[in-house]
């Protein structure tokens, strides 16, 4: 292929003869040049190939003497290992042989011991036995009887214990809580001055003359009747001069209606058609002046804002009454004292107010909604958006869920304060009578008791119990079960004091 690309050209005119023949010469020196060419390096590569090849070979044996020699050191160095190893071992086991034998030695020693401690046991077991057969014989007890009496024994003196425990607890409890405790609500009442008011179901409206009672009754009493059915108010026309009066258990709809026949007394027209409207301008009115009222309330006593409704329901217990005592105003009271209380004791005094003021919210709920006006008035609350610890500290105002807060316990305590005091509330004779017998009943029905006298209006009991059937730690018991069950089953303000006395006399003749 090399002659053939070196071969020129064939030019296209001819040429002479002689010229021909030189070409030829020279192509074929020119081949000949090449070929020699190729063939000093064809053999140069040969060469180069056959100096690698042995270079190559003497590598290899190099390194297969080396690789022989390490394998001899290795397996010299493995052997001397192994050497050792086995020495070690055999020392080994030449001790774990003796240590063998050793402990072969001591539980064989041990099992001895142990033989002897069997022994020992049942001789142990046989003189139990005898000296129990003795004792029962000079007892004259079983050892279950002996049992059961050191039980019985045992349980007693622990009582002992636990009730003189008790009583030293709350001695110390007493004597460090009791001045502190007198302390802060004492000044916080004495620092409080609030008007009470005690109102009836019944209002009384005076005329101006006496013939208006005849026009309020109208021809055939229709006024009258329809008064009494726009109104819900039932209207007492007697004989007393110039007077009529309103009755109704509901005393809004009562107020709502003496402002109805107040503005149609000022008007002169009285019939059933101007009742019926002048009776709308007044509950109007009357809403307007609840929630004055639940406005000046919460200025009174500090409050923050208040939703609306919950401003409008505290402002109608304005004209509602507990036990004489208007409820709004204890509802302030209570606000006044508790922020004082939780002043002295450094908590959130805006807080406890808050609570106070709301913890006898549902009393204007009461006659509507099914439940305890605790529970009603604190879910009623919850859904206007009081906070958790306002809406705990009513429901449990009163014991029915257990106090979880300091502000619960303050808020019960206010609420006891301005409930309790003298003067703040007033009941009827019946249930004043009522309440003081069963009080006698309650503490009347323990065994060992004598006699049982209730004394300052059924503020206090005193217990009078039989000495020689009534230990120290037993009218301590009574006491505490007394107050238990009263606390249970009777309602009444502030608290009541059980005093059990137990007396022992000696009574000796001089002759």
């Amino acid at each position: 292929m090399l002659l053939n690309t070196l071969r020129p050209r064939q030019l296209p005119h001819r040429r002479s003869s002689g010229a021909r023949r030189d070409g030829e010469w020279r192509r074929m020196k020119i081949a000949m040049g090449v070929g020699s060419v190729a063939a000093v390096m064809s053999a140069g590569a040969l060469c180069l190939v056959l100096v690698l090849t042995w270079l190559m070979i003497r590598r290899l044996q190099s390194a297969q003497r080396r690789s022989v020699g390490e394998a001899a050191r290795a397996r010299e160095w493995a052997e001397t290992q192994a050497a050792q190893l086995r020495a070690e071992l055999d020392r080994r086991e030449e001790r774990l042989t003796e240590e063998l034998g050793r402990l072969r030695a001591r539980e064989a020693e041990l099992a001895g011991r142990a033989a002897e401690l069997d022994q020992l046991r049942a001789e142990v077991r046989e003189l139990e036995a005898e000296q129990r057969r003795v004792l029962e014989r000079a007892a004259g007890l079983t050892a279950g009887q002996a049992r059961a009496e050191l039980v019985r024994l045992a349980e007693a003196e622990a009582r002992h214990e636990a009730a003189v425990a008790v009583r030293e607890i709350e001695r110390r409890a007493k004597s460090e809580g009791d001045q502190r405790a007198r302390e802060i609500i004492a000044g916080s009442i004495q620092r409080l001055a609030a008007e009470q008011t005690a109102d009836t179901v019944v209002s009384a409206f005076r005329l101006p003359s006496e013939d208006l009672k005849g026009r309020i009754i109208g021809r055939e009493g229709r006024n009258i009747r329809a008064f009494e059915a726009v109104t819900g108010v039932n209207l007492i026309v007697d004989d007393t001069p110039e007077l009529v009066q309103l009755s109704c258990f509901d005393p809004v709809r009562r107020e709502t209606a003496r402002l109805t026949l107040e503005a149609l007394v000022a008007d002169g027209r009285i019939h059933p058609a101007r009742i019926e409207e002048l009776h709308d301008r007044s509950r109007a009115e009357v809403e307007r002046l609840c929630v004055r009222a639940g406005e000046d309330a919460l200025l009174a006593t500090q409050v923050g804002e208040m939703r609306p409704e919950l401003v409008r329901l505290l402002g109608t217990l304005r004209f509602r009454t507990s036990y004489g005592q208007n409820v709004l105003g204890h509802l302030v009271e209570s606000a006044h004292i508790a922020g004082m209380m939780a002043a002295e004791l450094g908590v959130d005094a805006e807080l406890v107010r808050r609570a106070a003021l709301l913890h006898d919210i549902g009393k204007a709920l009461s006659h509507e909604v099914a439940g305890s006006h605790a529970a009603v008035g604190a879910e009623f609350a919850r859904r206007h958006g009081e906070s958790a610890e306002v809406v705990h500290a009513i429901e449990a105002h009163h014991g029915e869920v257990e106090p979880r807060t300091v502000e619960a316990v303050l808020t019960q305590a206010a609420d006891a304060c301005s409930g309790g005091r003298p003067g703040a509330r007033r009941e009827s004779v019946e249930s004043y009578v009522r309440r003081l017998e069963r009080l006698e009943e309650i503490a009347g029905a323990h065994d060992g008791v004598a006699k049982v006298f209730a004394m300052q209006a059924g503020r206090e009991v005193r217990v009078m119990v039989q000495p020689e059937l009534v230990d120290d730690l037993g009218a301590q018991v009574i006491a505490r079960e007394v107050a238990k069950q009263v606390a249970e089953e009777l309602t009444y303000p502030g608290q009541i004091r059980i005093t059990v006395v137990r007396e022992s006399r000696a009574t000796e003749f001089a002759r």
